[in-house]
């Protein structure tokens, strides 16, 4: 179990530095299934809130971690698929989504992914967490450039922050 632990945090470094060294192609590597915080727990909604963090007030889920939009996403139909969601899971629902505290539920809403999922979208954004993300208050995907474009965290407003 230990040697499956480290097993799985080396492919998501390994995916990391493939992918934050800003190169277009993406990254073959796979994240641990386990890790990856992509679906509320079944039969729930996912809730979306705001936190407050070093970089502002930003976008979280129910539990605080940081949520990103993909700059690559011009609708609100996902751009990030196959290699790239092992490394930005999709932000996904089993419901409706909520509004958590400081969140705007008139912003909130849904989108089918290629793979018959349902995606979280605020403000027309679909929303992502970054596998490298562990603990509330992380926001180590922030301006990080993989899979073709930058990705940013999210205002309460539902826009970009640089």
């Amino acid at each position: 179990m230990r040697f499956r632990g480290l097993f799985a945090g080396s492919i998501a470094s390994a995916a990391l530095l493939a992918t934050a060294c800003g190169g277009s192609s993406p990254s073959t590597a796979a994240a641990s299934p386990a890790s990856s915080p992509a679906a509320s727990p079944a039969g729930t909604a996912a809730t979306i809130a705001v936190a407050t963090t070093k970089l502002g007030q930003i976008l979280v889920d129910g539990k605080g971690l940081t949520l990103y939009l993909f700059v690559a996403d011009t609708s609100t139909t996902s751009t990030c698929n196959s290699s790239c969601a092992t490394v930005w899971p999709p932000v996904l629902t089993t419901g409706a989504p909520q509004a958590g505290a400081g969140a705007n539920a008139s912003l909130l809403g849904t989108t089918t992914r290629t793979d018959g999922t349902t995606e979280v979208i605020y403000a027309g954004h679909p929303l992502y967490y970054f596998v490298q993300d562990k603990s509330a208050g992380d926001t180590t995907g922030q301006g990080v450039n993989s899979f073709g474009a930058l990705w940013w965290v999210l205002s309460p407003a539902g826009a970009a922050i640089h």
